[in-house]
């Protein structure tokens, strides 16, 4: 009965993360490198887990057992389980000391914020941009589109996904670098959603294309007023799509109010 009580423990979100009085199980001469490298492996632990979770792998609901999952991806558990509290800071886990963690639901408020953000900053980010764009960063984005178009509805999600993130980075790239850290953090908490939206909704996958033919060529007439309000209508799209889907009951405030803002073509 006592092994059996152990073992569950260790399961649990460990008590010692941030608890008072009790003791820490790191060497106070560890090396800076030794510990530079340890945060490097809690890291790669974090985002191996972060893309199970976003791809689906791990489903809404699926408990995580650290022991579980760091056998499962061959490390230890001091790296797993600065990895779950990564996650559970990016809402992506919910865990408590005397539980064990889970994969979160969809948060229709979550997605409402995110979008809504999203839409504000990258109306205003491709406003900045549209006019400085040059030849190749148009003929770059033309060649992502056709991959894009490739891979839709192929069995490579992450391909069609870094292609993505690329053609977005491109039409926001002029931002200084603050405004880029939060359009990236952003885009990266969308992926989940845009998941959802293509799984859920599969005709999303040909209005999503014919939204980012059309923002291309308003950039190529340097119309940044245009490429705006059609940048605001394709993600706004995009978090109506997976709300209609999963919560039809909820409204989002924040996204239709930053559509109306931002998505009325106005410079």
């Amino acid at each position: 009965m006592s092994r059996s009580r152990n073992k569950s423990s260790e399961d649990q979100w460990p008590a010692d993360i941030g608890s008072e009085g009790q003791a820490q199980s790191v060497p106070t001469d560890e090396s800076p490198a030794a510990a530079a490298g340890g945060r490097r492996l809690a890291l790669d632990v974090h985002g191996r887990l972060r893309n199970m979770i976003l791809s689906g792998e791990l489903p809404p609901g699926s408990v995580l057992l650290q022991a579980e999952m760091a056998r499962k991806l061959g490390v230890s558990r001091t790296p797993m389980r600065e990895a779950f509290r990564l996650l559970q800071e990016e809402g992506l886990i919910d865990a408590r000391p005397d539980q064990r963690a889970r994969v979160r639901a969809v948060d229709p408020e979550d997605l409402d914020a995110v979008y809504g953000a999203r839409i504000m900053l990258e109306t205003l980010a491709v406003s900045m941009t549209a006019r400085s764009l040059t030849a190749e960063d148009l003929e770059r984005m033309s060649d992502l589109l056709q991959r894009m178009q490739e891979l839709a509805g192929d069995d490579r999600p992450d391909e069609w996904h870094a292609a993505h993130r690329e053609f977005h980075r491109i039409v926001t790239r002029t931002v200084g670098p603050h405004l880029q850290r939060m359009l990236v953090s952003l885009g990266e908490h969308s992926d989940r959603y845009i998941r959802l939206a293509q799984l859920g909704v599969p005709s999303s996958w040909g209005r999503a294309h014919a939204d980012h033919e059309a923002l291309l060529e308003a950039l190529r007439l340097r119309d940044p007023a245009e490429a705006a309000r059609l940048i605001a209508r394709h993600l706004a799209r995009t978090a109506l799509s997976v709300l209609a889907d999963v919560a039809p009951e909820y409204e989002p405030a924040a996204t239709r109010t930053a559509l109306g803002i931002a998505g009325n073509g106005q410079s």
